[in-house]
């Protein structure tokens, strides 16, 4: 057995291929109208038809998932979300984990939860950059020094 992705369920499915599309670069993989796959994540319009649910039982901002994405330019990232009129963002905007990763979360046109790290590495390499040496980068994420140079790697 093979994990393929995921697929959510989307109201109007080219608005939502063209959001993914345009925000995060993801290229169409298979086309059937109603069904689109980016390989990994599929988007379907008519999902209570597909999955055999009552189309009331289908939840906008059910809360109990997210997409996940990771980003190297995290900063570029935030400027091109500020750029459009489409994004309604969850909680305060930007958040700093203890280990110093920066994420922001925010839903799609179908209330679905996005979140966007930035990148392990260069989070690794801001600390570096920074004047940070490799062991205070190892405090700082509470990481040992071969994993740091694993990231690094990577």
């Amino acid at each position: 057995m093979k994990y393929e992705g995921v697929c959510i369920a989307v109201k109007d499915v080219n608005l939502s291929k063209n959001f993914y599309q345009e925000l995060f670069g993801l290229e169409v993989y298979q086309d059937y109208g109603i069904n689109v796959s980016f390989g990994g994540l599929s988007l379907q319009q008519e999902f209570d038809w597909m999955a055999g649910v009552p189309k009331e039982s289908i939840i906008e901002k059910s809360h109990n998932m997210e997409l996940y994405f990771e980003e190297d330019d995290f900063d570029s990232f935030i400027t091109k979300l500020d750029q459009r009129n489409d994004i309604q963002y969850i909680g305060d905007g930007v958040k700093e984990a203890g280990w110093g990763q920066r994420s922001i979360r925010f839903y799609d046109l179908d209330g679905h939860i996005i979140e966007v790290g930035e990148n392990m590495k260069m989070v690794v390499k801001r600390f570096l950059n920074s004047g940070m040496s490799m062991e205070e980068v190892s405090k700082r994420m509470d990481v040992s020094i071969s994993d740091l140079e694993k990231i690094l790697c990577d």
